[in-house]
């Protein structure tokens, strides 16, 4: 079952990890942030032998983004972001689980101070709809 695990977080300056320029994490203690660090690498090598890990990429800014929109019969461009929020997208995950308990218990592992993390199963992760209830 392939789900993405939606990274989305407020850093300032905007940057990557995004932990590294939140609040909430820069507030941990030095001890607790490389601890956490160390889970997440071990987090990753797990995903990647067990083959869970498909892909991920990291995003650039949201204010260098360009929107388009249809209006008057055709499509127009607009500078970004699209969201009027303070938290914004950030990054993404695709994994390929062998069910939604496993993608439910990565998606709790990624979570971290000063981010939120959207898990959303694949439309048509094999050529069904999947059953999300």
């Amino acid at each position: 079952m392939k789900f993405v695990l939606l990274v989305h977080s407020t850093p300032q300056p905007w940057g990557h990890p995004t932990g590294d320029f939140v609040a909430e994490h820069q507030a941990l203690p030095a001890e607790q942030r490389r601890r956490m660090e160390t889970d997440f690498e071990a987090l990753l090598t797990e995903m990647q032998e067990r083959g869970e890990f498909v892909t991920a990429e990291a995003l650039g800014d949201p204010a260098s983004s360009r929107l388009f929109r249809w209006a008057d019969g055709e499509p127009i461009a607009t500078d970004g972001p699209y969201a009027e929020t303070k938290e914004q997208f950030a990054g993404y995950f695709l994994i390929d689980v062998a069910d939604r308990e496993r993608a439910e218990e990565l998606g709790r592992r990624f979570a971290g101070p000063g981010e939120t993390i959207e898990l959303r199963p694949l439309m048509w992760p094999g050529g069904e709809e999947q059953n999300v209830g």
